[in-house]
């Protein structure tokens, strides 16, 4: 895949639609791959790249791998949340390009994949974690995905193109695997390893590395917590991991003064659940830090609802969020002062 045009089919001899035996599918060659088919099996790396193409008159591209320049990886048995593509690309040799027909069965997650994709290319955290899906049906319970034509297609899912590329296959041998390829039992094990790594980069002061590592221990619960019921005692268990992680994962943004991201993990928190103190604090500290003095108020006289036990803690932020007032109030009177 050199450019972002559409590929020209093959000779008429290659040339043709073939089924692959799953409904809703069809699959055409535009160019053919090299040597023998090669061997998918759970743990197998693909490497390829794609197009995603509505199916309108234009052939409108919705992705394009190509533009970003970064191929995609997917690990075959990974319950990876398009699965239609494993099915897509165990068809295919490498090098082979061939475009893929889809019909609405087999596409109606592609938007949470599409910006999960999106906000990576963008250098953005791709995984929403306080989204709570289950499944398709739960899919459309929230208002946006934060992109005009993936809000769309979620409200009326149709029919896509998908023209892969097959770039590499390696054997799970042939590779080191990362937290992301790695099975559910394999990352319940890794959350505790870590979630102890954070801890001590957090102690040394390295914030960066810790929020890599609390991103990460985060990442492998959502992947497993999905599969469950939602609101059921296993749920409820990953959950209560998860807000953990975030909340360790938020105070290294307090250190970081990346104060808004903090206000919007921790309100997610709060929103799901509202008896969570921990979140309240840390969402109050961020607010004193942007001048917020109401909404930093209101959530320290929340923490002290919760948790009485925390008043000594509170009355010290108060008077932080005093002195951030007072220095914001002094700043304002010098910057006005000569304009009236």
């Amino acid at each position: 895949m050199e450019d972002t045009q559409p590929y020209r089919k093959m000779s008429s001899d290659m040339d043709g639609t073939m089924l692959l035996g799953v409904e809703g599918i069809k699959k055409t060659i535009l160019y053919g791959g090299t040597a023998e088919m090669p061997r998918f099996i759970t743990g197998t790396k693909v490497t390829f790249h794609f197009r995603t193409q509505l199916c309108d008159d234009d052939r409108t591209v919705i992705d394009d791998s190509k533009v970003t320049g970064v191929p995609m990886e997917v690990v075959i048995g990974n319950m990876f949340k398009l699965e239609i593509w494993e099915t897509l690309l165990t068809s295919m040799r490498i090098g082979e390009v061939a475009e893929f027909w889809c019909d609405v069965t087999h596409t109606g997650l592609y938007p949470l994949v599409a910006k999960s994709l999106r906000r990576i290319a963008e250098g953005k955290d791709p995984v929403d974690w306080h989204i709570h899906s289950c499944g398709m049906a739960n899919m459309f319970a929230y208002h946006t995905l934060g992109y005009d034509d993936l809000d769309q297609l979620q409200k009326e899912p149709q029919p896509l193109y998908f023209v892969l590329e097959l770039v590499k296959v390696q054997q799970p041998s042939e590779y080191d695997r990362e937290s992301w390829a790695l099975n559910d039992e394999e990352r319940l094990k890794a959350v505790p390893l870590l979630h102890g790594q954070g801890n001590k980069l957090y102690k040394l002061g390295r914030y960066q590395d810790a929020t890599n590592k609390y991103k990460e221990a985060i990442v492998c619960i959502k992947n497993i917590q999905h599969k469950e019921k939602a609101w059921e005692a296993p749920w409820l268990k990953l959950e209560k991991m998860g807000n953990m992680l975030t909340l360790n994962y938020c105070q290294c943004l307090l250190r970081m003064e990346e104060y808004y991201e903090v206000i919007e993990h921790t309100s997610d928190i709060i929103n799901q659940h509202p008896g969570e103190m921990k979140a309240f604090y840390v969402r109050g500290k961020a607010h004193i830090e942007v001048w917020n003095e109401a909404e930093a108020r209101a959530d320290f006289e929340r923490v002290l609802d919760l948790d009485p036990g925390m008043k000594k803690a509170v009355k010290k932020d108060l008077g932080v969020l005093n002195m951030r007032m007072e220095e914001k109030n002094e700043e304002d009177k010098v910057k006005y002062k000569g304009m009236f």
